[in-house]
Order: C-alpha cells, then sequence, then structure tokens
C-alpha cells in the first residue's frame, strides 16, 4: 500500500498539468493512466494536426516549440514526453484503476498492480475510451471501426465514412488521396460548420466535384460484409463497401463517476456535479479536471481551456490542509 496526498487519475495533458502543480505546492502524488503516456493523443491519426497553436497546450511553463503553429500529433507526444522528463513526474502507466472507495478522510483506490490510500482525488479521464455506437445491424463486424490511425491502409478500397466534423472529413480526405474510393454518410444537411477552416473548403470542393461521394440527411440502416445499406432522400440504396470508419465521436466512462458517487445531470448532458470554483465535486475530496467535466457535451472543454483546472484544485487543496 501507498499514501500520497494526491492521486490523480489519467496520465493526458491535464493529469500531467495537475501532477505539476501538486509537485510545485510540494504535495506528493501519483498520476494512474491505463495506457501509455497521453494515451488518446497517441491513438488519434498518425497525421493530425491540432486545431489549437502550440503555445495553448503548453503545461507546467515548459515551451512547446513546433515547426509549423500548429504542431502535430507526433510532435505533441515528443513534447508531453519531455515535459515528464523534465519535470520528473511520478506516473505510473498501464495501471488500470479497479475500484475506488471514498470516505470523508480520503479515497483508497486498487489498480492492477497496487493499491494506493489519498487524501484528495484528481479525476482527468477523458472522453476517447468509448466509441459513439450507431445501433445498427452488423456494426460488429470487423471492417466497422471507430479509430482511425493511417490511411494507407484504405488504398483502393471502397471506404464508407460515417459523420460531419473534423475527424470524418479528415479520414475522407486522407484516404481519397490514398486512392480509396470513398462515401460520406451525415445525418445533417451540411458539413459540420466547425470543421477547421483550412479544411472544409476542400471536402466541400471534392464533394461538388463528385470525388467524394456524400448522402447527407442520411443514415445507415444495415452493414454486409459486401454492402452497406442506406436511408437517404434519394430512398433506400446501398453502396459497395470493404471498411466502414464510423467517425461519430467518443463520450466520458460517466458510470465510473457514478460509481464513485458523483451526481450527473438528469439531462442528455449528464454533467458531474462540481463547484467550478473549486472543481469539487458533491464527494468530499474529489475532484474533476479537463473534458470529464462537460459531461457529454465533449467539445466544449479542450486542453488550452482546462489547464486552469489543476491551479483551482490545488488551491482548494492547499486551503483545505491550512484549515485541517
Amino acid at each position: 500500500m501507498k499514501n500520497f496526498d494526491v492521486i490523480i487519475i489519467g496520465g493526458g495533458p491535464i493529469g500531467l498539468a495537475n501532477g505539476i502543480g501538486c509537485q510545485n505546492a510540494g504535495l506528493s502524488y501519483v498520476i494512474l493512466e491505463k495506457g501509455c503516456l497521453v494515451n488518446s493523443l497517441y491513438n488519434y491519426p498518425t497525421t493530425m494536426t491540432f486545431f489549437s497553436t502550440s503555445n495553448l497546450l503548453e503545461i507546467g511553463d515548459v515551451p512547446f516549440v513546433s515547426i509549423a503553429a500548429k504542431p502535430t500529433r507526433a510532435e505533441a507526444l515528443e513534447y508531453y514526453r519531455r515535459v515528464v522528463i523534465a519535470k520528473k513526474l511520478n506516473i505510473r502507466l498501464f495501471e488500470e484503476v479497479l475500484e475506488v472507495q471514498t470516505s470523508i478522510d480520503g479515497v483508497i483506490i486498487n489498480t492492477s498492480k497496487e493499491k494506493y490510500v489519498g487524501k484528495s482525488l484528481i479525476l482527468a479521464t477523458g472522453y476517447y475510451d468509448i466509441p459513439n455506437i450507431m445501433n445498427v445491424e452488423g456494426e460488429n463486424l470487423p471492417k466497422v471501426t471507430h479509430y482511425y490511425k493511417d490511411p494507407h491502409f484504405y488504398a483502393f478500397q471502397d471506404v464508407l465514412v460515417v459523420g460531419a466534423n473534423n475527424s470524418a472529413v479528415d479520414v475522407a480526405l486522407e484516404t481519397w488521396r490514398k486512392g480509396a474510393n470513398v462515401t460520406m454518410v451525415i445525418r445533417e444537411p451540411e458539413i459540420g460548420p466547425g470543421v477547421k477552416y483550412w479544411v472544409r473548403p476542400d471536402i466541400i470542393n471534392r464533394i461538388e466535384e463528385g470525388s467524394i461521394k456524400a448522402y447527407f440527411n442520411s443514415e445507415i440502416t444495415k452493414i454486409t460484409e459486401r454492402e452497406v445499406f442506406i436511408d437517404s432522400p434519394e430512398g433506400k440504396i446501398s453502396v459497395p463497401n470493404d471498411w466502414v470508419l464510423a467517425m461519430t465521436g467518443y463520450q466520458p466512462n460517466l458510470s465510473f463517476l457514478e460509481k464513485i458517487g458523483i451526481k450527473l445531470s438528469d439531462d442528455a448532458i449528464r454533467k458531474p456535479q462540481y463547484d467550478e470554483n473549486t472543481m469539487e465535486t458533491n464527494v468530499p475530496n474529489v475532484y474533476l479536471a479537463g473534458v470529464i467535466c462537460g459531461g457529454m457535451d465533449t467539445r466544449r472543454l479542450f486542453i488550452e481551456n482546462s489547464r486552469v483546472h489543476a491551479e483551482l484544485i490545488i488551491k482548494n487543496i492547499l486551503e483545505k490542509n491550512r484549515f485541517n
């Protein structure tokens, strides 16, 4: 059993920022991550470029220098790895949290490798682990995936991309440029207005010229080994298909929060209950940081506007320690 002032679950940028905050405040801490360092970023497409500039992704006053203003996935992975080295952060990788017990005195955590006791718990678990399911027949076929790494794999294949936002647009353009025959299925009447401004005209032009076929106001009804069936304004149609890339978004593990005792709103957003001034939840000494704070509204919080969460949390923990 190991004892710490603060236990942090999540080894992404916001989890690391909280570790740095603890370190600067003289608090003992450990960061627990079930995957590799910044696991969500690692699972991003290999060719991805961030929407944010590098300075907005910085944590712990460590400069983030990138070749272009908007860094790539590879540059971000290298940056956060160097942050861990520079700050000598206490992080445990590939260690999954299995159980969390809370009391007025703190928390007890059992992982796949160890048992930990802490006075405070910070949850910075992100939202990239659970994809939004389409709930259609054939979605469990091996050719259907909610994750995408590299376009070369899909060269000269019939590829169907589901979605109309940044991920879907990037996948459609990249696979098309590698020789895939790309079809998009989009529930909305247009490409998402929030798509990166330098990419949106590109996909619209490819659709208008017929290089990429897009079915708007449409939904998949069935997936088979060789076809995908679509309900569209043109009627019920089928298209030849080798791969379905469902870029339908992801959601945080809200059931994990509920098991800890954190209350969620009753609406579709299911926003966790916490004090925005301190980030403390309805469970004493349990805090939230990062995109997990938004519940199902995963587009509101990013690295750049979540870095401040660490400051609010550490300030509150220190104030509590002062009066105890």
